[in-house]
């Protein structure tokens, strides 16, 4: 591997796993996909883990296989909760990190820099309570089941979700009538045009 970039190395039940300095990171990355004898060509997933001791940091995994020697990679890259909580985006290398990325972005809140179209892909785009995979996330939210319910229909949800999304929704009761009188005639949202940049 790149000299300076590996921080430590562990084996673990028969598993490698390295940890990489965060700014090099995606020097390192490259090297695993590109260079002969290595070839991991496949991102298996990408996540993150908080740990609730204060000494041991929050952490961003990435699960890398190489296809063609069938050998499998952990790699960690370690943030501190102090500091900024942000990588380099890999997608430039892997496509497939473009929704990982994202999923890792909306639940833990990590950015992930050089990323296309970072934005959150489970909760909607005026969620405000924070990020549920933390710690610090309360069990229940911060806000009451009416109130996530509320936020919830005000981001347009007929624009945004399919007729049988909407029907479970329904069946829940927690559509409001006149939402629930336009679904009947069939009528749909509309999304809103964003407003011109100045």
């Amino acid at each position: 591997m790149i000299p300076g970039a590996v921080r430590e190395e562990v084996a673990r039940d028969a598993e490698r796993i390295v940890y990489v300095a965060r700014e090099r990171l995606l020097e390192a990355m490259t090297w695993l996909k590109n260079t002969p004898g290595q070839e991991f060509d496949y991102l298996v997933d990408v996540t993150a883990v908080e740990y609730r001791d204060r000494e041991r940091p929050l952490e961003v995994v990435y699960f890398l296989r190489s296809l063609t020697r069938k050998v499998d990679l952990r790699l960690k890259v370690e943030l501190n909760a102090s500091d900024e909580l942000a990588v380099d985006s890999v997608f430039g290398l892997w496509r497939g990190a473009d929704w990982l990325e994202r999923e890792v972005f909306d639940m833990f809140g990590i950015t992930f820099r050089g990323h296309p179209d970072l934005r959150r892909i489970l909760m909607w785009e005026t969620y405000a309570e924070g990020y549920p995979l933390r710690k610090s996330f309360p069990l229940r939210g911060r806000f009451s089941r009416a109130e996530q319910v509320r936020q919830a229909l005000n981001a347009n949800p007929e624009a945004h979700y399919s007729m049988e999304e909407l029907s479970i929704a329904e069946a829940a009761g927690d559509i409001p009538d006149d939402m629930r009188e336009r679904l009947r005639r069939g009528e749909r949202g509309v999304i809103p045009e964003p407003p011109p940049s100045a």
